[in-house]
């Protein structure tokens, strides 16, 4: 795989505040900032650009915990006026341009469209678009250079705190590629659990498909102990109600692809106990994850 030479600017000098990210060599360009910054957004050059845009907002009850928005526009003030009288949810925004500005509605409307698709395959936030886009009619050129701008933009996104569109690849998924993590797997007959993930970027990631305890059952004596069950049930429970991990027949079946911080954590959902994933997680010839993370190192 080849490096990537991203920009970041802090326009403020300040992280969490107005943010401008850019690929070398790439035509687009993402500028990023907080609600309370608005009218500074909109008062860039790049406000006054056709564009996509993302609208952000945490939220308890949604997938991933992120309510999220997305749409496109040939004049981002007067649409962003519209939004903030009408739209309560969102506390950040993510707006999308190119710096040539030689795209015409028409990419913008197909680039809205396949965002809206990768955010429902991603299954990372909760949409809260009324009406799905309808992708618009391009040459064969023209598409191939949307989607060509699309997979820099699905490099970018992450950079920025922006998972809404974060896939997992088909060369992620090949074992035969060299880069990729092999896929490990977590078994206990006893409790119904036969869990598939792989290591994804930062991410370790249990995969659709896979079987996981219906019920967060674990419970601790101990103070600290009882704090790390308590974090790993109310996970459990949100990802069941969120519709992530379907309850059938006294398992949980996961319906999407569900990242984790690390392979201990997704074990211990996974499971519904404690657990050194490090140790517990196998790929198919027998090796740890942590035997696997430590290649090399020795």
């Amino acid at each position: 795989m080849t490096g990537k030479h991203i920009e970041l600017f802090l326009v403020e000098g300040v992280p969490g505040g107005i943010t401008t990210a850019e690929i070398a060599g790439w035509t687009g360009h993402v500028l990023a900032g907080p609600r309370s910054d608005l009218g500074d957004v909109l008062r860039r050059p790049e406000a006054k650009r056709n564009g996509a845009y993302f609208l952000l907002g945490d939220d308890e009850e949604a997938v991933g915990g992120v309510r999220c928005y997305i749409g496109r526009t040939e004049n981002f003030i007067n649409r962003f006026r519209d939004h903030s009288a009408k739209k309560e949810f969102w506390d950040r925004v993510v707006l999308i341009t190119s710096k040539d500005d030689s795209f015409t509605e028409g990419h913008w409307g197909y680039l809205e469209w396949r965002l809206v698709e990768l955010a429902k395959q991603a299954a990372r936030v909760t949409l809260a678009n009324g009406n799905d886009p309808q992708g618009r009619k391009l040459s064969e050129a023209q598409i191939s250079d949307m989607e060509a701008f699309l997979e820099q933009l699905q490099i970018v996104l992450p950079v920025l705190g922006v998972n809404a569109i974060r896939v997992r690849s088909a060369s992620a998924a090949s074992p035969e590629a060299g880069d990729a993590s092999p896929v490990f797997s977590l078994v206990n007959k006893k409790h119904n659990v036969s869990a598939r993930a792989q290591q994804l970027g930062d991410e370790f990631t249990i995969l659709e498909g896979s079987q996981v305890v219906a019920v967060w059952a674990g419970t601790g004596k101990a103070e600290s102990t009882e704090r790390a069950y308590a974090a790993y049930r109310a996970r459990h429970q949100q990802l069941v109600a969120d519709g992530s991990i379907a309850v059938e027949g006294g398992s949980g079946i996961l319906t999407r692809d569900i990242p984790f911080s690390s392979p201990s954590t997704a074990a211990a959902v996974a499971l519904g106990r404690s657990s050194n994933g490090r140790i517990e997680w196998k790929s198919a010839d027998g090796q740890s994850y942590g035997d696997w993370e430590n290649r090399g190192v020795e």
